[in-house]
């Protein structure tokens, strides 16, 4: 149960950092600018800015009526299909790339030339996104890597729907690695295949073949995680972190909650159906692994596997997206818990963790698969726009 694991999937704001690095490092006109910076907008006063830049410094920038202002597609890495837009189209959480007039003076910088990035577009591209993991995505536990042949062979699923999947990489494959202790898909970095390790947990995005045992892959992201069970013993809400003994290794570790951790609570009716169905007992066989859908794709129908339905239709993964979320609060001491966190020994912080998993600690191995495989889902695209 110790294996290590990984967590979300790749649809993020790349493009867009990669569309507004390239403007400012190679477009002819913007490169001789001698003062620019990349931001999304937080508040729009009368013709006024306030752009917050990635490093978290705020600035406050006038637009006059001589500046031009320019939208660019998510992904876009140059001018020459922008358009023309007016002030009052900007909108607070849209990505502007802003380059201040060298001449100006006064207590507020002027702008003389700003891309944007719409937040709308942001969405639509990342919805997009979302739907070509889901539809054309696999995921699992690495098994085995032939860096020469470039083959990656992958575990996935669980109980009757576990499967093996074979992962072939090309020269033209991107190939990503997450950063150590990072839960961020933009922090990704280019990896050779040999950085990818047997435990490790992977995605890649491609052609399969009928039977979604074989990929083509046009990208690949893996990373290094940790999978824990165990009962928590003890509580710091004003710290946010707990301490919980490990069911595999009986020591304890300290479990770090951080703002984007996921949390969720199985009710004790839909705990027991997937620990019959990872067990083999029951339940149908719908697609369960993260091959198809880190979000979850509806296997048995939209309403399938909702809390409190009573159904025990759908894939296991959109299950447990579905799961009410909770907070570092709502938890017990003594409770028993699942989590996906970073890799460490003594101290860790939670990715995804899981309450209400009494019955799935019957079937801990398969519980853990499923819960690793559930953490690289697609949820936080949207909310990382406003960024």
């Amino acid at each position: 149960m110790n294996c290590r694991m990984k967590t979300r999937i790749p649809f993020s704001l790349a493009p867009l950092a990669l569309s507004i690095a390239f403007l400012v490092s190679a477009h002819p006109v913007l490169a001789q600018a001698p003062i620019h910076f990349v931001g999304s907008i937080t508040a729009i006063d009368n013709n006024t800015l306030t752009v917050k830049t990635d490093s978290g410094d705020l600035h406050q920038v006038t637009v006059p009526a001589s500046a031009t202002l320019k939208r660019i597609s998510p992904g876009q890495t140059n001018l020459s299909s922008a358009v023309t837009i007016q002030f009052s189209d900007l909108a607070t959480g849209d990505r502007v790339l802003v380059k201040l007039d060298p001449g100006a003076s006064g207590p507020t910088a002027l702008a003389a030339q700003i891309v944007a990035v719409k937040l709308s577009d942001v969405a639509l591209k990342q919805q997009k996104d979302r739907e070509d993991w889901q539809r054309r995505g696999v995921g699992g536990l690495v098994k085995s890597v032939d860096a020469a042949a470039g083959v990656v062979v992958l575990s996935s699923g669980s109980g009757t729907t576990a499967k093996t999947i074979t992962v072939h990489t090309a020269k033209a494959t991107v190939l990503k690695r997450y950063a150590p202790a990072s839960v961020s898909y933009d922090a990704a970095q280019p990896a050779p295949i040999d950085a990818i390790h047997p435990g490790d947990q992977l995605r890649a995005r491609g052609t399969k073949n009928q039977e979604g045992t074989e990929i083509a892959a046009e990208e690949v992201v893996s990373g290094s995680f940790r999978n824990i069970s165990g009962t928590i013993a003890s509580l710091d809400t004003a710290a946010s972190t707990l301490v919980m003994k490990d069911l595999a290794t009986k020591k304890q570790v300290t479990i770090h909650v951080a703002a984007d951790t996921q949390m969720h609570r199985l009710p004790d009716r839909m705990a027991q159906m997937l620990a019959a169905r990872l067990k083999g007992s029951g339940g149908s066989s719908g697609n369960a692994s993260s091959a198809n859908s880190g979000a979850g794709t509806a296997q048995g129908g939209a309403g399938q596997g909702l809390p409190g339905s009573g159904q025990v239709g759908g894939d296991p993964q959109q299950i447990l997206n579905r799961a009410p979320a909770i907070q570092l609060a709502d938890l017990t001491k003594g409770e028993a818990v699942m989590l996906v966190s970073t890799p460490g020994t003594t101290e860790v912080t939670a990715i995804t963790l899981l309450a209400g998993v009494q019955a799935l600690l019957e079937a801990p191995e398969a519980s853990q698969n499923l819960l690793s495989s559930w953490s690289m889902n697609t949820g936080a695209g949207t909310s990382e726009a406003a960024q």
